[in-house]
């Protein structure tokens, strides 16, 4: 169980912020109160007891490095037929974990590069797939390392040749 001031990582809503964890609607559940870092305006009610809910602990800066040094270990498929990509690729994203986001992005960008070379380019929803890992990958290593989100690829890269990657 989490507390209040907690930060936690919640699924595609990235880091938020634990506000509080009350009773609300049908008085007899409590809720975490969440709100997230990167929209002030959101709030989100999540119960306590829901064991199905992407909740965690966000990763501390310790993790996040640990995981940096081991991203040129971790290995990216790319999958050719559109419709098992799409689904492979949107369950990674939903797992809440950061090294399946590591295995998209380095799939993508994989792929992205090769096209190019060919005076080709990837799907949009390749794109937008590209695009949701980055930034939920971004905030969670930006929080645990107190830099901003994009500072983060500046960061990796400092850290580990590009060619390594």
């Amino acid at each position: 169980m989490f507390n209040v001031n907690d930060y936690v990582s919640y699924g595609l809503n990235g880091i938020c912020h634990i506000q509080d964890i009350r009773k609300e609607v049908d008085k007899e559940t409590d809720y975490y109160i969440l709100k997230p870092i990167s929209n002030d305006k959101m709030t989100i009610m999540v119960p306590v007891n829901n064991t199905n809910i992407l909740m965690r602990a966000t990763m501390s800066k310790e993790a996040v490095l640990s995981l940096i040094d081991a991203m040129p270990e971790i290995e990216a498929v790319w999958i050719a037929d559109n419709k098992e990509r799409n689904a492979n690729f949107k369950t990674a994203i939903r797992s809440g974990r950061p090294e399946e986001w590591i295995r998209v992005l380095k799939a993508i960008h994989h792929e992205k590069e090769a096209r190019l070379t060919n005076g080709k380019k990837i799907t949009k929803s390749d794109e937008d797939f590209m695009q949701t890992a980055e930034q939920i990958l971004n905030e969670e290593f930006a929080f645990a390392l107190n830099i901003s989100p994009d500072q983060v690829v500046a960061y990796i890269c400092e850290r580990i040749p590009a060619r390594v990657i």
